[in-house]
């Protein structure tokens, strides 16, 4: 049985080495293979790009979490210090009127230290999502013009 297939695949490649590929079919083999390494390389190109804006977005993410972050701590440090210079007066208080007054200054300036925070922080988020979804936006309408290229 082994003989005979040997011999059935002799015959076949023997046959074969004679026969010749149609022109029209090796040119449009030829030309399929050089298409697609063209758009093989326009989509590489573009997957390197959206690494580049992945990248790019993710800083710009980091760098935005990392101003949040440092203007919180610069807020809760500002607050924590008005805190003890209120407990330093309210300590030095002479009479019971005199703490309760400094007391009262304290709330009242505090509530508005407060005020003027959070209005920082919700412009500083704002000013950081704006940018944020702009580079997206951004990176998204040139993903698209490079995929319409690709085809």
């Amino acid at each position: 049985m082994n003989e005979q297939f040997t011999k059935q695949a002799q015959d076949m490649f023997s046959a074969a080495k004679d026969a010749r590929i149609p022109e029209n079919v090796q040119a449009m083999a030829e030309e399929s293979v050089a298409k697609t390494r063209e758009a093989y390389g326009k989509m590489a190109t573009v997957a390197q790009d959206q690494a580049k804006v992945v990248e790019d977005v993710m800083l710009a993410t980091q760098a935005g979490t990392k101003s949040l972050a440092e203007k919180m701590l610069q807020n809760t440090s500002v607050n924590t210090e008005a805190v003890f210079d209120a407990a330093q007066a309210v300590a030095s208080a002479k009479t019971l009127p005199e703490a309760a007054r400094v007391q009262a200054d304290f709330m009242q300036q505090q509530v508005a230290v407060m005020t003027a925070q959070t209005k920082e922080l919700f412009e500083l988020y704002t000013t950081i999502s704006k940018q944020t979804f702009e580079t997206m936006n951004e990176a998204a309408t040139k993903s698209m013009e490079q995929i319409k290229t690709v085809n």
